[in-house]
């Protein structure tokens, strides 16, 4: 028996209870089990013909076992035990929840801020081996980070090659380039696989084996799941849970998800990107909102927030009004929620493995890299922060800025909070999102940069034109330069940065951008304006 478990109260089990006949009589489960590319309609097909090869990772993934386990017996042997992972959303995010929930180390390197790189860097250089993952190689933060790292083992006298472990599709730029360099290993994942459903793939089990992850257990947690989440029956939780986050009337499309004693670390993180990229695109979609037990989100009972709690699969639930509550193992969980997301799209009448408006931010990047233009003026500097804003009035402090950012916010609207800077340093930042979900009574998403960019940057531009947006850059005490590049990591990140900003205005959302001059006080007076809001 599988150890998954799902309740659901109020709206979400009257959209289960009024979809689920006819999800099974249309054999929605074994459908998707069979890699059936026509669930979603016609103009779906041809992506959904290439990206359904998730469905049997678990079994398929089972030879990559041995040999994930013997490299990292090598290295430990050569005392290799620290294993920095280089990738953007799927390719990091699973891996990442994955090694947490274990507790073990992997340091995920998913940024492009200086000091982060820097600080990645800077630990146990000699017992570090580098993880890249990406499918193409042709990601422009995986290879600045690459090449980085490539330099510092070089100047610190170690040989390079040996200490690059590369995850990529077979035959791609990178799977090529990897072999001619010689570098250590390289790990071929199903090309059949979109990123953000790859947890059980060569993504998700290289760096989280090699960190020290039993992955078989995870992958026998996952086969086990997979025997019920292919079946056409109303027991089926995958069914339930598409409903419940697709149909509920009217649609309640800010979903809460908030970790009540999983047992798994950062889970949250990993759906988030997996139903965002999934889904947010012509104008509908559902936004994740990470929040935690007790945060405004979760007892606001306001009319478009579904709240979905994550508790352990054998934990007695009592639901409040239009709730659902999700257990079970690590393993079981991702192929449940891969399942349900591509059950949703059916649902919301969306393709669920495209992303069509992640490409515009790195097009945007990649524009202002090249022209390198001049650094607009912030409209005005109070204190350490530099301000400026597209469709604001703004006034003349910070305070005044966001009370007309968050002015601009309707009755069904939200707050994404884009952060670039470093989200390990500057990890106190994240104590503004429920500060700020009270004081607009609104869902207030968090998202360090750029790596949101491939998990709400999605739904940010292609769903409900509901959100403000409040950008965070800040100065670096010391910048990275990319070896073999134009540019340095200072540089990069301030055009992903602007690009982002430059298309969201584009497309008519609000919004508000703070440079920290000095991270340190500007980061302090962001917390305090934000509190003041809040009458705190």
């Amino acid at each position: 028996m599988s150890s998954l478990a799902f309740e659901a109260s109020g709206a979400a089990l009257a959209a289960v209870r009024r979809h689920i006949d006819t999800l099974v009589e249309d054999r929605v489960a074994s459908r998707i089990a069979d890699q059936d590319k026509t669930l979603w309609g016609p103009e779906a097909e041809a992506e959904a013909a290439i990206r359904l090869g998730w469905v049997d990772a678990a079994a398929l993934s089972r030879p990559l076992v041995a040999d994930i386990l013997e490299l990292r017996r090598q290295l430990a042997a050569e005392g290799v035990t620290r294993f920095v992972l280089a990738g953007m959303g799927g390719s990091s995010l699973a891996p990442e929840v994955i090694a947490n929930t274990a507790g073990v180390e992997l340091t995920v390197l998913d940024s492009t801020d200086p000091q982060q790189v820097a600080a990645a860097l800077a630990e146990r250089l000699e017992d570090t081996a580098f993880i890249v993952a990406s499918k193409s190689g042709s990601t422009l933060e995986t290879d600045s980070q690459r090449r980085v790292f490539e330099q510092a083992f070089a100047d610190a006298g170690l040989d390079a090659a040996s200490r690059i472990i590369v995850v990529t599709d077979p035959g791609s730029p990178l799977d090529q380039a990897s072999r001619e360099a010689g570098y250590r290993a390289v790990f071929n994942a199903d090309p059949d696989v979109g990123g953000r459903y790859s947890a059980l793939t060569a993504f998700g089990l290289v760096p989280s084996g090699l960190a020290g992850v039993d992955i078989e257990k995870l992958l026998d947690d996952a086969e086990e799941a997979a025997e019920v989440l292919s079946e056409d029956s109303a027991d089926n939780m995958a069914l339930a849970l598409g409903a419940a986050l697709a149909s509920t009337e009217p649609l309640r499309n800010k979903v809460a998800i908030a970790d009540e004693g999983s047992g798994i670390v950062g889970f949250g993180d990993w759906a988030e990107q997996l139903i965002a990229e999934s889904t947010g695109k012509l104008g509908t979609g559902l936004l994740p909102v990470v929040v935690n037990s007790g945060d405004p989100e979760t007892v606001s009972k306001a009319a478009d927030v579904l709240v979905i709690r994550l508790v352990s699969p054998d934990h007695e639930v009592t639901l409040g009004a239009d709730e659902v509550a999700v257990g079970g193992s690590l393993g079981s969980q991702l192929l449940l929620w891969e399942y349900a997301t591509a059950v949703a799209g059916r649902l919301l009448g969306i393709n669920p493995f495209d992303q069509p408006d992640v490409e515009a931010a790195k097009v945007a990047a990649r524009g202002l890299l090249e022209e390198r233009p001049e650094a607009l003026l912030p409209d005005f500097t109070d204190g350490a922060v530099q301000v400026r804003g597209s469709g604001l009035g703004m006034g003349s402090s910070l305070d005044d800025a966001l009370r007309d950012l968050l002015g601009k916010l309707g009755p069904d609207g939200y707050v994404s909070v884009q952060a670039y800077l470093d989200r390990f340093g500057q990890a106190e930042l994240e104590r503004i999102r429920p500060v700020l979900a009270e004081a607009t009574g609104r869902p207030v998403t968090f998202g360090w940069g750029p790596r949101f960019l491939h998990s709400t940057g999605q739904f940010h531009k292609g769903g409900p034109a509901t959100g403000v947006y409040l950008q965070l850059t800040g100065e670096a005490a010391a910048d990275v330069p990319i070896p073999g590049r134009p540019f340095s990591f200072g540089e990069l990140i301030a055009a992903q940065a602007a690009g982002d900003a430059n298309v969201l205005r584009e497309a008519g959302r609000p919004v508000l951008r703070l440079h920290l001059g000095d991270r340190a006080a500007g980061l302090r007076q962001v917390i305090d304006a934000v509190s003041r809001l809040a009458g705190k």
